[in-house]
């Protein structure tokens, strides 16, 4: 059996989510966690997780194939290239970040990682399998440059580890450090929508490729975290793709390929920011998202759900190897679909009792396939078909998730 290690990261994940929770709470630190947005925030990162199981070889397959076909140089295995080549990562990185807030295309992957109002380790996670496939692109230019693809793989580890810790407002880090590395303070400047802070700190290790090229701002006033138009929703596709149907209607309101083109590539500026006001109206019709999550029910509720996605990632990622078609087909629709259901959950929408419904059949067909019998399968979807013309039942499942009383 092959079973793959990286699956603890989840748990490793949720462990030191557990401490700077704690330690935010005996601090009195109220303002770090909001219960919606770090739902919100997880859903995203474990929908990433999930999906980048399934294309995370095809970039190290990528990375080879650039190596042994276009390297420019034969650069050698030694000690001292580990060190030009975390270097050279952390300048290829700056480029990515920076390019990814100053062209619409690629902001529309990377805005996903802004929507947050929070600045905590959730947030770390909000991170899309589109920016992940944009970055891998820009990562390509190490074996371009002839860096062997085994070591570009373990820096990006290294790299993206270190960047996790960047993501709190708790630790603080002595002062001398800031002169050569990213430190919470620096990447906080990052994440806030100050307008002194905006479009700085793209570094992500070392702090001087921001002071080389002028994007380098210190933390003097207290960051105000998230985007400079917040996105006001907690829907698990409307955040993942809400820029593109921006960029997409922008484009429609604009007549010449010229003009189109330089909404496409052009700065996220120059987009009409009433664009986003008339899609929700259009696309999230009475949503309920600013009402707080009061009754504990629901949260316990909420909270067996994202446990129950995290748990059957962790799963799904150790034995991955292992599984069939049926088995990764199943349990990925599960999660993402579980996924959907808690954004429509923190927007209190009346569809989920559907997607509770999908749910279910997908269980049971599972297990019909399992056990080589679709009994329980059309059992279970006669049953569910006579509940859904009770209407009584679907008013009863909304008032116990919903109702406040």
């Amino acid at each position: 059996m092959e079973y793959s290690y990286a699956a603890f990261a989840i748990p490793a994940f949720f462990i030191f989510l557990a401490l700077e929770y704690v330690a935010a709470k005996r601090k009195n630190r109220t303002d770090i966690y909001k219960y919606e947005s770090s739902v919100a925030n997880l859903s995203i990162g474990l929908a990433e997780r999930l999906l980048n199981l399934f294309i995370s070889v095809s970039f190290y397959q990528l990375f080879c194939y650039v190596y042994n076909n276009f390297a420019i140089f034969d650069i050698p295995r030694s000690l001292w290239v580990w060190v030009i080549l975390l270097l050279a990562t952390d300048l290829v990185w700056y480029w990515y970040h920076r390019l990814g807030h100053e062209i619409n295309l690629f902001w529309g992957a990377h805005i996903v990682h802004h929507q947050s109002e929070e600045f905590n380790y959730t947030v770390s996670a909000r991170i899309t399998t589109i920016q992940a496939v944009v970055r891998n692109l820009f990562w390509c230019i190490l074996p371009f440059a002839g860096f062997d693809p085994l070591m570009v793989m373990s820096i990006l580890v290294i790299h993206g580890a270190y960047s996790f810790f960047t993501h709190t407002q708790l630790l603080k880090a002595p002062q001398w450090l800031e002169y050569v590395f990213v430190t919470p303070s620096i990447h906080g400047v990052h994440h806030a929508s100050n307008e002194k802070y905006l479009n700085k700190n793209y570094g992500d290790l070392f702090v001087f490729w921001d002071k080389l090229f002028g994007t380098f701002e210190k933390e003097e006033e207290k960051p105000v975290y998230g985007l400079t138009h917040p996105l006001n929703s907690y829907s698990f596709m409307w955040q993942h793709f809400h820029y593109y149907m921006e960029m997409a209607e922008a484009c429609r309101r604009t007549t010449g390929l010229w003009n189109k083109l330089k909404i496409i590539f052009g700065d996220p500026a120059i987009l009409d920011q009433d664009i986003r006001a008339s899609l929700e109206k259009r696309f999230l019709p009475h949503k309920v998202v600013n009402r707080p999550v009061k009754k504990l029910s629901f949260k316990v509720y909420l909270n067996i759900q994202v446990l129950a996605v995290a748990s059957l990632l962790f799963l799904v990622t150790y034995f991955f190897g292992d599984l069939d078609f049926a088995d990764k087909f199943f349990s990925s629709a599960f999660i993402l679909i579980t996924l959907i259901n808690c954004g429509a959950l923190l927007e209190q929408r009346r569809w989920i009792f559907y997607l509770e419904i999908i749910r279910l059949l997908l269980l049971t067909g599972y297990i019909s396939l399992l056990f080589d019998t679709y009994i329980l399968l059309a059992l279970s979807a006669s049953a569910i078909f006579l509940l859904t013309l009770t209407r009584p039942v679907q008013q009863w499942y909304l008032r116990i998730i919903y109702s406040e009383t």
